[in-house]
Formats: structure tokens, C-alpha cells, sequence
């Protein structure tokens, strides 16, 4: 994508950009180079979308064919209309996933959407970009029960057995408690996974890919980078699996080139269609949509890494990909995007992201017990003296008990001390151990079922 292009046509046909330029003595003709391009004031809801009538966001003023709703974190609705030219362009990211890793084209693929369904952009946008490689020839039948368990495993058991492979679209904590709740043959089925939402660590991945039956995590599962705003900007190749999958078990690496104690989703894009930037540590993109964005500073934590660059950083600390894996990767650019950053809870100084928990719960000698759902506080006592506090989630039909409370504790303290230097450094030995409260499955107090989860409070 040129995008100083992209800005000209935007410029020219979209009545609210055409404004938001001349507010800030924007004029269009001298903008005509890359600099210039990068001089251009961002783009954000509060002082763009929100602050426009929906027609005028739009190329000529008028409103696509459909609209998907968000509210993000304040519960304010954000209306975002989508074409079928939209969902063709995102459909080469579907297509990316289902040809590269799931060879979707030599199988007879069963698609079970399990995002939400209605005004939200996750259900029926996948339903739509699933059915355009039908289109293109794939052999993929879909089926949309949505977050409806009961519709999810009344349908599976009759329709997989007619298929060569069973491809789940969700977010990732609920696919998982589908997987380890429902007592079906998954392993029978074939099956593979497509996520969305949420960053999940590489031992997530192993353990579901285990639990699922899935022989090849790298190329059983993978991640979209998506938003509401402008529907899938970039995707998991089994490339970026594999550096993911490399650097999480060498979190000094990890941290010199992310510059966090976590692990971000790590995906590629096309340049041709999406145009990145990184500001102060936060990512910008442009894209024609339904609603055409130059400089949207979407406000998600990452940053750009290109090919050579990042492929030569992981070489330098031993990396090699499998020479298939290597070829069948686009030499595209990739960014990387943190996710639950306004969760991270201050103890004694350090930032203790709840990704760094995740993988406490994620290790076999706790997994069995727990859900992977957890609440991480920072509570204080009657003296207030402050305890790293994590209430989680046990598994259907586990009971508290003191044995597990323990090992919880411990595996959490693992991984904290492994991943977070931070925390290693500025928390007090005696302070360091985590409190562990546990609760049975669907505690209402905690983990209501039906909720969208949050993970501290």
C-alpha cells in the first residue's frame, strides 16, 4: 500500500477526513512524500469517528451494506459499516490460515464459528470470510452455533464425522473450556483452531493443541490480529509460530526484542493492503475500509519488525525454521501486539501482566485442576500490607484444597521469577510468593458463566 496515496483518496472522498485535515491546516497538495505523510496528525475515536456523523466517515457519504457495533472499554458504541469488498480483502487473511496451515484446499473442512453472533464483529464477519473461500474453491461448509454450547455440541458430533478436518473460530479461553468441559472424541474429529481476542501463551498452545488431538501446534493453531475497526489486520503464519514458539523459551531474547516481560501475539501482514507505524510503543495503521483510516492510533500496545530484520535477530540466538515451514512463509513484515496492557497490576514496583499468570496455570503439574481462568489483585490486609493475590478457576467437579492451592503458588512463582526480571528484582523474597484463593467451576462471584471475563480487578 502507498500511503500517501491511500491519503489523497481518502482526502478527496471522505466528507469527515476532508474536515478533521482543515481543523488541523492540512493541506492536502503538499502532502506528497513519506515524511509529510508521517507529519500527519493521528486519527483516534475521540477526536475523529466519535465526533463525525456515521454517513461522512465514509467514502462519498455513503454507509456500506453492513455494520458491526464495539463499545470497547467505556461501553460507548462505535459503528464501523463493511462491504463485501472488505470481507474479500480480510478473507486473504482466512485464506492464509486455512490453505497455508490446515492445507483446507485437499480437505473437506467443516468451519464451526464460535464467536459471538449479532451486532458484534467477530461472528458474522468470520461466517462471511469462511463462505468467500467457499467461493474460491475450498471445500469448507460452515456452520455458526456461536458461543451457544448447546448448539456446539449438538452440531459437531453429527456433522464432523463427514468431514476430513474440524477448523473451531473462537476466542481462546472459551474454545479451550469447550474442549476440556465437553466430553467428545476431539482427537477423532481431526481438529484445528483459529483465535482471536486475546494473547495466549506457547504453553497454552501446546496444552489445548494436546488436549484437542492436534499433532502440530504450529500449524494447528493459529491467531488473528483483529479489531472492530477494521476487521483482521494480520494473522499467524507457521513461521511466526515457530519464532514465537522459540523466543518463549528464552525470555532474556524475548525481552531485548520486545522489550517486555510477555510475550505479544506475533503475526504478518500485508503491506499491500495495511500500512503500519509504531508511536511510542503503541501501533497506528491505515486501511481502506468501510470506514477509510489514515494514521489510526488504535492505541494497542507492539510495534513493526521487518522480515530480514527479524529473521536475522533470531538467527543470531540459534533459530533456524524448518526448511518447509521457511519456504511455505510470506516474506512479509510483522508486528507484534501486547494485549490485557490496562489489566497489569503494580506490586512493590514491578508490572505483573496476567500473561505471566496464564502460564503459571498453564504447566502439567497444575493444568489438570484449573480452568486457566484466574483474577490477579494486588490486595491489601488489615495492615495494609500488600499480597500478590490470585483467585482461579478449578476445573468441573474439583473441589479447594490445600494440595492444590500449593502447587498452584509455586508454578505461578516459577514463571513470574523466569519471565519477569522486574519482579524478580524489586519484590522482597518473602513477598514474592503469591497468595492463591481457589474457587469451583462458575463461581458467581468471580467467573459467572456468560460474562466476558476480566482478569484483575
Amino acid at each position: 500500500m502507498d500511503p500517501v496515496e491511500l491519503f489523497h483518496q481518502v482526502a478527496a472522498t471522505v466528507p469527515a477526513y476532508g474536515r478533521f485535515l482543515a481543523e488541523h491546516g492540512v493541506d492536502p497538495a503538499k502532502v506528497t512524500a513519506a515524511a509529510d505523510f508521517a507529519r500527519l496528525p493521528m486519527t483516534t475515536k475521540d477526536n475523529y469517528t466519535h465526533r463525525h456523523p456515521l454517513p461522512d466517515l465514509c467514502r462519498n457519504g455513503v454507509i456500506g451494506d453492513l455494520i458491526a457495533v464495539s463499545s470497547g472499554s467505556t461501553g460507548v458504541p462505535s459503528f464501523w459499516p463493511r462491504s463485501a469488498a472488505d470481507e474479500r480483502v480480510i478473507a486473504d487473511r482466512f485464506e492464509e490460515v486455512f490453505g497455508g496451515s490446515f492445507a483446507a484446499r485437499e480437505r473437506r473442512t467443516l468451519a464451526v464459528v464460535c464467536f459471538a453472533l449479532g451486532t458484534w464483529v467477530g461472528g458474522l464477519f468470520t461466517v462471511a470470510c469462511c463462505r468467500h473461500l467457499a467461493e474460491r474453491g475450498y471445500p469448507i461448509t460452515v456452520v455458526a452455533p456461536g458461543t451457544d454450547r448447546r448448539e456446539i455440541v449438538r452440531v459437531i458430533p453429527e456433522l464432523a464425522p463427514h468431514f476430513d478436518q474440524v477448523v473451531l473460530l473462537g476466542y481462546p479461553p472459551f474454545l479451550k473450556n469447550v474442549i476440556d468441559t465437553e466430553d467428545l472424541p476431539w482427537a477423532s474429529w481431526n481438529v484445528r483452531l483459529v483465535t482471536a481476542g486475546e494473547v495466549f501463551s506457547e504453553e497454552w498452545r501446546a496444552l489445548v493443541a494436546e488436549r484437542a488431538g492436534i499433532a502440530d501446534p504450529v500449524r494447528g493453531i493459529a491467531s488473528l490480529y483483529g479489531t472492530a475497526d477494521a476487521g483482521v489486520l494480520g494473522n499467524e503464519t507457521p513461521l511466526s509460530v515457530e519464532i514465537r514458539r522459540f523466543l518463549s523459551a528464552r525470555p532474556r531474547q524475548a525481552r531485548e526484542l520486545f522489550g517486555e516481560s510477555r510475550l505479544p501475539t506475533l503475526v504478518q501482514y500485508d503491506p499491500g493492503v495495511r500500512f503500519f507505524e509504531e508511536h511510542e510503543g503503541t501501533l497506528l495503521f491505515s486501511g481502506d475500509n468501510g470506514v477509510p483510516l489514515v494514521r489510526y492510533h488504535i492505541a494497542d500496545e507492539g510495534g513493526v519488525l521487518p522480515y530480514r530484520e527479524l529473521l536475522d535477530f533470531v538467527r543470531r540466538h540459534g533459530f533456524e525454521p524448518r526448511p518447509k515451514t521457511y519456504a511455505d512463509g510470506p516474506e512479509r513484515p510483522f508486528v507484534y501486539v501486547f494485549g490485557r496492557s490496562h489489566f497489569t497490576v503494580s506490586y512493590y514496583g514491578a508490572n505483573v501482566y496476567p500473561e505471566n499468570i496464564a502460564i503459571g496455570l498453564e504447566q502439567p503439574g497444575v493444568s489438570p485442576w484449573v480452568t486457566g481462568k484466574f483474577v490477579l489483585e494486588a490486595a491489601e490486609d488489615e495492615r495494609h500490607d500488600r499480597h500478590l493475590t490470585v483467585t482461579v478457576e478449578l476445573m468441573p467437579g474439583e473441589k479447594p484444597s490445600e494440595e492444590i492451592a500449593h502447587a498452584v503458588s509455586e508454578s505461578i512463582l516459577a514463571q513470574l521469577l523466569r519471565l519477569n526480571s522486574e519482579f524478580a528484582a524489586y519484590v522482597p523474597v518473602p513477598q514474592q510468593t503469591p497468595f492463591i484463593r481457589l474457587r469451583e467451576s462458575g463461581d458467581p462471584d468471580y467467573f459467572p458463566p456468560g460474562a466476558k471475563h476480566r482478569y484483575t480487578r
